[in-house]
């Protein structure tokens, strides 16, 4: 009672503006939309900020992790699994072929890159590659002279350390060009909120940058490695397990602005994963399991404007990828992959203040292992201008999306080891049938949407008590119902955010031995998060995110099946001292213990505090 009544009182107080950064200024305030800053924290309480920090506290995702979302983020949107949501850089969609669980590895300084965008329906299946339910959206941002360094420690044996530094100047031979270099080098380590959950993150990574008023091009180099243990990792047999991670990426992006309303952008990367799980840190050679994956990709996306009434948007990205294995069967080990999505958008005035836009096109999936699959895209829009820059939208959606299995999910043994696989499973195929309503005013927006989503062939991991292995790949049918709400009010200097996300599901594994799903059963029916920031004082901020939820009972979890998350911190910015702020911080503020992957141990509270400089 008294952790639930200091929750609803903190929440209370905090109904305040955002800032931008914790390196931020305490009067620079960064106006929270849907397609931006969607929680009242951008940083991590127990290691350094990355491109999926904060995630489990935004409302329009979910997030599962194993140790910390920096250590194995699994990121499910709209109650699909991991495997089902992308993570897209500009044009390009990053991929692992073993497994979605390295979705999110990306050694990207968050510096570097926009707020993340989160795809579903239409605009997934537009954008989206291999991932058939959302997409996880990034831009590269502008490079501005300045940077900052930051050192802090906690519970648990946390350390810190953090370095970050652009400069951009004009080209002397043409002044409406610019120059920026960018670079930052990250560590952190720990003890572990739990035993056995220790960890040692190191992240380096630069970018060059030429720009002008209608384009900007970027090379990219990051490399990030990552070694942490968590009791029952993967599996459910009481054992602690480690995961040490390697991962390269090389990328060069292009962006091109040709007329007004006219832009394409052309991105290219190359990613090189390894990993080295063992299975037992006390016995590893019981089972230890060493893969390294290299995907190659180019991508094209734009809009092309005809007219002021038809434009053409489309998307386009060929990938090829192979994986070296030493549990993998070794007759699946590359694969070619193409997507082509193409969708003309005609819009229509119906009077001064309202207009009709129409949308329909295709995407068309394919690899050289499997059976293709031309996909049907629509929606339409009907929107309402008010007074004041006001506007109120009505859409309905119609959207398909596809994709194909990793690697340990179809190319492992059939018969035995921790991880059996699946040789049988098909394309995954996803319809999604959608209506919704935002209204947008100056300092306030509310957004709905009811869906039905029916994923047939869904690749899911699950558990028999009577098996050997750990889990196992089973294809399933599922039917999801889902609602959500999503608000932000703005008081002057302040701003909250919340959310309520239902959902429903009912589904068919066409396998009685299946007692228990690790991912795609692993859902909250009722979900609520709350965010705010209070400004305290020119020189105090307070911020809070909130996530509490209903877990879908599970035969593998243990305790409760609710949960409440709360992440706090105070920033004190010292106004004798330019640049210089102290934050500090708290995550798991009641130490919750649930199990976000059933069978697997939550973490637990962790404290640090950080001091920052920033020039």
């Amino acid at each position: 009672m008294f952790r639930v009544a200091n929750a609803l009182l903190l929440s209370t107080l905090s109904a305040y503006s955002f800032a931008s950064s914790d390196l931020a200024s305490s009067t620079e305030i960064e106006k929270i939309t849907v397609q931006s800053a969607a929680t009242a924290n951008n940083r991590p309480v127990g290691t350094f900020d990355s491109p999926v920090s904060n995630l489990e506290y935004d409302p329009r995702v979910d997030l599962q992790s194993r140790n910390m979302a920096e250590a194995q983020a699994d990121v499910t949107i709209r109650g699909g699994i991991f495997e089902n949501t992308g993570f897209r850089i500009g044009s390009a969609t990053l991929y692992d072929p073993q497994t979605g669980h390295y979705f999110a590895e990306i050694p990207i300084a968050p510096e570097m890159l926009s707020k993340p965008q989160v795809f579903t329906g239409v605009d997934n299946a537009l954008y989206g590659v291999n991932s058939s339910v959302g997409s996880i959206a990034y831009q590269w941002n502008t490079i501005n002279s300045g940077g900052n360094v930051s050192a802090g420690a906690g519970n648990n044996g946390f350390k810190l350390f953090r370095l970050h530094s652009a400069y951009s100047t004009q080209l002397a031979s043409n002044r409406s060009w610019t120059l920026g270099v960018e670079g930052e080098y990250s560590h952190s380590q720990s003890d572990g909120t739990i035993e056995f959950g220790d960890h040692d993150f190191d992240r380096a990574s630069g970018r060059v940058q030429l720009a002008s008023e209608h384009s900007q091009t970027d090379v990219f180099y990051g490399q990030q490695e990552k070694f942490f243990g968590w009791p029952n990792m993967y599996t459910p047999f009481n054992v602690n397990e480690t995961e040490a991670l390697k991962t390269k990426l090389f990328m060069i992006n292009h962006t091109q602005q040709y007329t007004n309303d006219s832009h394409f952008e052309v991105t290219a990367y190359h990613r090189k994963h390894q990993d080295h799980y063992v299975f037992s840190r006390e016995n590893p050679s019981m089972f230890e399991a060493f893969h390294e994956t290299e995907v190659d990709a180019f991508a094209l996306s734009g809009t092309h404007s005809v007219n002021s009434q038809f434009n053409v948007l489309y998307s386009a990205q060929a990938m090829a990828d192979s994986i070296e294995s030493t549990t993998l069967e070794n007759n699946f080990t590359s694969r070619d992959y193409y997507k082509l999505s193409v969708i003309p958008e005609y819009t229509t005035s119906l009077d001064a203040n309202q207009s009709l836009t129409a949308r329909l096109g295709v995407a068309f999936d394919d690899t050289n292992r499997d059976d293709s699959h031309v996909s049907v895209i629509g929606d339409i829009s009907w929107l309402t201008r008010g007074q004041g820059n006001s506007t109120r939208k009505f859409y309905l959606s119609y959207a398909e999306a596809t994709q194909v299995a990793g690697y340990t999910a179809i190319g492992g043994s059939e018969t035995g080891g921790l991880f059996r696989s699946n040789h049988d499973l098909k394309r995954e195929v996803s319809k999604n049938i959608e209506v919704g309503m935002s209204l947008d005013a100056l300092d306030w927006r509310f957004d709905s949407s009811l869906f039905y989503r029916f994923d047939n062939d869904l690749t899911d991991w699950t558990y028999s008590f009577d098996a050997t292995s750990a889990r196992a790949a089973n294809a399933v049918d599922i039917d999801t119902l889902g609602f959500e709400l999503f608000a932000i009010k703005s008081f002057g200097n302040a701003d909250i955010v919340a959310s309520y996300t239902y959902l429903d599901k009912s589904e068919n594994y066409f396998d009685d031995t299946v007692d228990a799903s690790f991912y795609a059963l692993n859902y909250p029916p009722h979900r609520v998060t709350l965010g705010a920031v209070w400004h305290l004082h020119d020189s105090v901020v307070l911020r809070i995110d909130n996530e509490w939820r209903k877990q879908q009972e599970n035969a593998l979890r243990n305790g409760d099946d609710n949960a409440l998350f709360t992440h706090l911190t105070a920033t004190y910015t010292p106004s004798q001292l330019s640049g210089v702020n102290v934050v500090f911080a708290v995550d798991n503020l009641w130490n919750e213990k649930f199990e976000e992957v059933p069978g697997t141990p939550g973490r637990g509270e962790q404290y640090s505090i950080t001091a920052n400089y920033t020039w």
